[in-house]
């Protein structure tokens, strides 16, 4: 598996340097900077020098690198670093340059336990912080002044986080208790859209994702129920795929699961079943291609009257029920770069010339759903000597909408079995999000 880790920041130098195997040298990461960080051409984020392969992606100001000679598995490589930046924002806050220098100690101790021999283990951040933490680690001596019923509290203590380490929960501990036992799941979809000059949809699509907040005291099932009329398209080559789905159906591709997730009740009844994992964490991913429904759509008309001035006509109707409202919407709308002044008005909301971005700036901070806003402007532009056609970059949209999803999915019950049998309380919430809702002029 993997022989080695490094972790570089932007100048090439080495912050953490973790070796697992001797079948490199220590000198790897010499040739790691020479051949791929001082290369501005290699741009693949898995390269081979000889014998030595190595699996490198950015996050922030670091370059997080795995090494090996062996032919092993990429993807798993990848997962393992990302879980690495995890890791390190759930313990530090934040995971770049100063936080690794600041807590390098406590880096190589997460090394050491993550992985062995080269092969990753335990990577759950509840589990790791029970025997991992910022608390001083106690001496020989101190420890042989403990009083011995103190002494036996932290052998069933550290017994206990053994078991949970290497049992077959290692995301939950058993012991967990609250007063009011409450789960919380937030649906929550970035929508992607690019829209032609005639209105044409030439993309779209949802990327979701389903989090949870539980709550709940000891070790709860739940089972988690969605549409009725869900699909699940694994295979690439299925026809129905392209937006030929029947109607009223949601199909979702991509799905990913939290590791809690019974996969194969799953694959046999279409049923989410999993212990959960303590407080907040992602129970799915998901695509939807299929069967999007738009929550804005919107019609631009810009005209250039001669060389002098440019006429905007932005009408933007919002499809979510009426009962719905939209936060912060907020359209771009770009101008000529030799724009001089904008004359603007709008039917709601507000808006205003930003020279610097060469772009209008148009905020509704409620947007109610079934409604059309208009905005209306008159660009002035300057004389040029050598005057360039207008590219006209498209319109770009923001906002957050809640209680409303793209792709129709709905959770249509959530239920919690423990043997102590508890009553639980469930909130449901769902937000659509602008990914990169783009429409062209």
């Amino acid at each position: 598996m993997i022989s080695s880790v490094l972790i570089f920041n932007q100048k090439g130098e080495v912050l953490i340097s973790r070796i697992y195997r001797q079948d490199i040298r220590r000198t790897v990461g010499d040739l790691f900077r020479i051949q791929v960080l001082s290369n501005p051409d290699v741009r693949s984020p898995v390269i081979t020098l000889g014998s030595i392969t190595f699996f490198h992606l950015r996050h922030e100001n670091l370059h997080l690198v795995a090494v090996s000679k062996q032919n092993i598995n990429a993807a798993l490589v990848f997962e393992f670093l990302y879980k690495v930046i995890s890791l390190g924002r759930n313990y530090f806050g934040k995971f770049n340059e100063s936080a690794v220098k600041d807590n390098f100690v406590m880096v190589y101790e997460l090394f050491d336990e993550i992985l062995d021999f080269g092969y990753p283990q335990t990577s759950e951040a509840d589990t790791l912080k029970m025997y991992i933490t910022t608390e001083g680690v106690k001496t020989e001596r101190a420890i042989a002044n403990i009083p011995s019923p103190m002494l036996s509290y932290f052998q069933e203590k550290g017994q206990s986080i053994t078991m949970q380490a290497t049992g077959a929960i290692s995301w939950r501990r058993t012991d967990i208790k609250y007063r009011k036992n409450e789960a919380f799941v937030d649906v929550i979809e970035d929508i992607n859209l690019l829209m032609s000059t005639t209105g044409v949809v030439l993309r779209t699509d949802v990327s979701g994702s389903i989090m949870m907040k539980a709550y709940l005291s000891g070790t709860p099932e739940c089972k988690f129920g969605l549409n009725d009329r869900l699909l699940f398209d694994t295979d690439t080559s299925n026809p129905k795929k392209g937006g030929n789905a029947a109607a009223g159906s949601v199909t979702l591709e991509d799905c990913q699961f939290h590791q809690c997730v019974k996969l194969g009740k799953f694959d046999a009844d279409r049923v989410i079943s999993f212990i959960p994992s303590d407080g907040e964490f992602e129970l799915m991913k998901y695509r939807a291609t299929d069967n999007v429904t738009l929550p804005f759509k919107v019609h631009p008309i810009v005209e250039e009257l001669g060389k002098s001035k440019v006429e905007y006509q932005i009408a933007i109707r919002a499809n979510f029920p009426a009962k719905l409202s939209a936060n912060n919407v907020v359209v771009t709308i770009p101008t000529p770069l030799n724009t001089a002044n904008i004359n603007i008005r709008t039917s709601q909301g507000k808006a205003k010339y930003e020279p610097s971005g060469n772009h209008m700036v148009w905020k509704i901070t409620k947007f109610t759903g079934q409604s059309e806003y208009v905005l209306s402007a008159e660009a002035d532009l300057t004389q040029m000597t050598n005057r360039k056609a207008w590219s006209r970059p498209p319109i770009s949209m923001n906002f957050s909408l809640l209680m409303w999803t793209s792709s129709g999915l709905l959770v249509r019950y959530l239920k919690v079995f423990e043997k102590s049998n508890y009553n639980s309380v469930k909130w449901v919430r769902y937000m659509t999000r602008a990914g990169s809702y783009e429409i062209r002029f």
